[in-house]
């Protein structure tokens, strides 16, 4: 399984990097996308935030409008260009690194993740979450939104795949394979909860925001 994560998620990487000049697309095309970046206003976004995976940064210039300081982070160079081009703030900083392989160098108040979640590998996605737990100072919060199972009708899933996954096309004619979970937000609450976060999920349309605490520190 974990070959079969290491090819799926090489090939989402490739995707991302051919495709940078399309990422924006969805945006312009689909006003509830465009509703969800308003709902910002209404998130505990504070103090020092980290994005992950920021890509064009789209979300991060509505961060950087409510918050002390944005880390942004993304793997792919060419979408890192563009997002430092659209969120020109002196109190963003991007750093282009693998998720999978970073090491955050401190801790924030806010860790925000959009359409993230869903491209990561179920079988990683415990180490995700205490990734995200070790960013976060005591009293910090993780914020995320991503596509819900109505967001399938939206994709070409790939049945019968060993990771769940759908293919993606560019307009060259270019195929790649992401990984895409459609997280139910029912079943994500509860497995947070397994591993002990706090967290509220809310459904807005065919996409979900959540808002969750991680696992009080251990007395040492």
């Amino acid at each position: 399984m974990a070959a079969d994560d290491d090819a799926l998620l090489a090939e989402q990487m490739a995707y991302y990097r051919a495709g940078a000049s399309q990422y924006d697309r969805p945006y312009a095309e689909r006003e509830e996308l465009r509703e969800l970046l308003s709902a910002a206003d209404g998130l505990p976004i504070a103090g020092d935030v980290l994005e992950l995976a920021c890509g064009t940064g789209q979300w991060t210039s509505v961060l950087a409008a409510r918050a002390r300081s944005v880390t942004a982070v993304d793997a792919a160079a060419e979408v890192l260009a563009i997002a430092r081009t659209r969120a020109a703030s002196g109190n963003i900083r991007f750093v282009r690194a693998d998720l999978f392989a970073w090491q955050p160098p401190r801790r924030y108040d806010t860790v925000f993740f959009a359409f993230w979640l869903s491209h990561v590998p179920p079988t990683r996605l415990p180490d995700f979450w205490n990734f995200v737990a070790a960013a976060l100072v005591p009293g910090g919060r993780a914020i995320f939104i991503d596509d819900g199972p109505a967001g399938a009708a939206e994709e070409e899933v790939l049945a019968d795949h060993p990771v769940p996954a759908a293919m993606r096309r560019l307009d060259d004619g270019s195929r790649y394979r992401v990984v895409k979970v459609f997280h139910d937000a029912r079943t994500l609450k509860d497995d947070l909860i397994a591993l002990g976060w706090s967290v509220r999920i809310r459904t807005v349309a065919a996409h979900f925001i959540g808002i969750a605490e991680p696992p009080a520190a251990k007395p040492s």
